[in-house]
């Protein structure tokens, strides 16, 4: 039974990571991610809140890409690709956004991606907490949910900061390996954006 079960698994991985693979095989290389502006560049904005808002908007362009949605999807699935799609084969988060009993993430999901399957990985693979579901949601309402304590897992705005700066999970976004776009940026260009938009007020867009 266990054999088989690890069959199944391994099949099912292979399944979930072949279409990648086959784009990774292709000689085109892997999409360049268009850059961010730097906050220097919305210091003409003379209101602060206004000023806050665009910097928020300008770091919402990693927030949007697929890279983040499809791990903070809206229900109990997951998506994947830049079309966003269900994840295939059929997955769940689970009680603790981390699968469930022998299908758990890192049934395929290694530590760091593996290429010749086409497999993404990182050692804390996961979904978010549907709390922090953002799926369907306009920028303005995740920015909201993203400052909430009650949502965003007790963060203050300092470990908000932290954890888009130089969480390496939060990281995997700029390196997914194969032909995926990373997302727009860098990390620290990111992190600098955040920075920046806590210390004008952390004003959220509207709508």
């Amino acid at each position: 039974m266990r054999t088989t079960r690890l069959v199944g698994s391994l099949l099912l991985c292979a399944a979930a990571g072949a279409p990648a693979a086959l784009a990774a095989a292709g000689t085109a290389p892997a999409p360049v991610p268009p850059d961010l502006r730097a906050p220097k560049a919305f210091a003409a904005i003379a209101d602060r809140t206004e000023r806050s808002r665009a910097l928020f908007a300008e770091a919402g362009k990693v927030i949007e890409s697929p890279r983040c949605q499809n791990c903070h999807p809206a229900g109990n699935r997951p998506s994947q690709g830049e079309d966003m799609h269900p994840h295939l084969p059929l997955v769940v988060r689970g009680p603790d956004d981390h699968g469930v009993p022998a299908q758990r993430c890192t049934t395929c999901h290694q530590a760091a991606n593996y290429e010749p399957a086409g497999l993404p990985g990182h050692p804390k693979w996961g979904v978010a907490p549907l709390s922090m579901a953002w799926q369907g949601l306009s920028l303005g309402q995740i920015c909201e949910q993203i400052k909430d304590p009650q949502r965003n897992g007790h963060r203050s705005l300092a470990q908000i900061r932290e954890h888009m700066g130089h969480d390496s999970l939060v990281g995997w976004a700029w390196h997914p390996g194969g032909r995926r776009a990373p997302a727009p940026g860098t990390q620290a260009q990111f992190g600098a954006l955040i920075d920046a938009w806590i210390a004008t007020g952390a004003a959220c867009p509207a709508g």
